[in-house]
């Protein structure tokens, strides 16, 4: 007896292009295309109708685009997986739309054996990110924290470690664990924390989440 097969929904603005997507698709007999959609809004509309397993979505389209459809699709149907589709290597789109929850990104120049595998480990649970893609991605995680730490300095007038201790605050560390991963003792971690609290004009952890919280 066959396992289930996968249930595929095509999005691509570009009805020539989403045909030829199904059609490679087809060509393995562990999936099943069960449309073709021309923006997030007719995806939306095919998924009422019937869910897909997973949904191969074009990032840039009119009406609704691949990232406001992955935060759609990914609300209403958390279980099914999205794969972002597209020609453009965007870091900020592929941000989003990772953070959104899709399950990878692949660029349309893919070969068909490729695209099929993608389909078929995204649907058993793996992140599909093409290297040169994860490297972008790296990048500009990186930025991020630095734009983070960059916004916190020139706010309050951090030094670098307080800077560090702030942001391991804000994430919940305690002062025990802050000085474990610092390599500080309690003591000193205390005279940093209290140095923060001064700087932030607050006087508890919980006012300084949310001073911190404001910046970023």
């Amino acid at each position: 007896m066959l396992d289930k097969k996968i249930t595929v929904l095509v999005v691509d603005d570009q009805e020539d292009l989403a045909k030829e997507i199904a059609s490679v698709l087809q060509t393995d007999e562990a999936l099943v295309v069960i449309g073709v959609a021309l923006d997030g809004v007719e995806a939306l509309e095919k998924m009422k109708e019937q869910r897909a397993d997973v949904v191969l979505l074009d990032i840039r389209m009119p009406n609704m685009n691949g990232v406001v459809a992955t935060q759609r699709i990914k609300t209403e149907y958390p279980d099914s997986k999205v794969l972002i589709l597209t020609t453009f290597d965007d870091s900020d789109y592929i941000l989003n739309a990772i953070n959104y929850g899709a399950s990878g990104y692949l660029l349309k120049d893919i070969g068909g054996e490729a695209l099929i595998n993608a389909v078929k480990n995204a649907h058993g649970g793996d992140t599909i990110l093409p290297a040169k893609i994860a490297k972008r991605i790296t990048d500009a995680a990186k930025n991020v924290a630095v734009d983070r730490e960059v916004k916190l300095a020139r706010a309050f007038a951090l030094s670098d470690r307080e800077v560090e201790i702030a942001l391991m605050l804000y994430e919940g560390f305690t002062n025990r664990q802050i000085s474990s991963a610092l390599k500080l003792t309690e003591g000193t971690t205390r005279n940093y924390v209290s140095s923060i609290y001064e700087k932030l004009q607050c006087e508890s952890r919980t006012e300084a989440k949310e001073k911190i919280k404001a910046i970023l």
